[in-house]
């Protein structure tokens, strides 16, 4: 299918609202602030997720919405750690209604960033921060994008990034969506890059338990079927294989101790390893 006829994400937006909620329903300490993500969901959207308790207290909602809340945490504090290391240029693979560039910090201000991700998404992303009202930064470039069509080098190189340049990638909630030769052309992609680049990354063990389950039959009847999955073991060798320097993947015990316990957050530590970063 061609990148014209794909429809924009639904399971982008889903993931929007989830931020949204935590913003501005979930209890004092945040994990994540997003500001920005109730302005793109927009007043109806969230006015029915309210009205709906599953969508606000079960138990699957409260996990999937922390799991969301902390992968963008870990992933912008990654970020920040390799900006003050030199890195000037971000890429957003599947960036869908990533928010970070316009609510960045000042220390973003020297980062080029990239938002990569198909056409109508996009398009829509671009429509809803035009309808709330902000502004899109100048050190922001759209890339349009086709993972499983086209090769990620010619997308990039295209889009304005320096292959040259240290670079710090993120690709949230898209790995299990792909055909795992995509996934490894993206890891091999970014493997390519000078020493200091680094990936943050999700990918999902499968679907061992009801919840992730539900949350795939859910993705599937929205036309965006899981694809792609991962035992954590073998997949830190696999990128070893293919040259990163090191491996992290985000333990729930690491989790929990780094973001959850002592911190008065309302939401419930991961149970299973999700989270990744893979430094060249």
């Amino acid at each position: 299918m061609g990148t014209e006829q794909r429809p924009a994400s639904q399971t982008a937006i889903g993931v929007a609202l989830l931020r949204a909620i935590h913003e501005t329903c979930d209890s004092l300490p945040k994990l994540h602030r997003d500001p920005v993500a109730p302005l793109l969901v927009g007043d109806e959207m969230m006015r029915r997720a309210k009205a709906a308790p599953e969508r606000m207290q079960g138990a699957l909602a409260v996990s999937i919405r922390s799991h969301v809340a902390l992968r963008s945490r870990y992933a912008e504090d990654q970020l920040c750690d390799a900006a003050s290391q030199g890195v000037r240029q971000y890429v957003i693979l599947g960036a869908g209604y990533d928010t970070f560039a316009y609510r960045q910090p000042t220390w973003a201000a020297s980062l080029r960033i990239f938002e990569v991700d198909h056409v109508a998404s996009q398009q829509e992303k671009i429509e809803r921060l035009r309808s709330a009202g902000i502004a899109v930064p100048p050190n922001v470039t759209f890339v349009p994008a086709d993972f499983e069509n086209a090769t990620l080098h010619e997308t990039l190189t295209n889009g304005g990034v320096d292959i040259e340049l240290p670079t710090f990638f993120a690709c949230l909630g898209v790995m299990v969506y792909l055909r795992k030769e995509a996934v490894d052309a993206i890891f091999r992609e970014v493997a390519s890059f000078p020493k200091g680049s680094r990936i943050v990354f999700t990918f999902s063990q499968g679907e061992s338990s009801p919840g992730l389950s539900a949350l795939a039959k859910k993705a599937a009847a929205a036309g965006e079927p899981f694809r792609t999955y991962y035992d954590p073991d073998i997949l830190r060798r696999d990128l070893l294989e293919t040259g990163y320097s090191r491996v992290a993947i985000l333990a729930p015990e690491e989790a929990a101790e780094l973001y959850y316990s002592g911190t008065g957050v309302g939401l419930p530590p991961p149970r299973r390893a999700a989270i990744a970063c893979a430094c060249v």
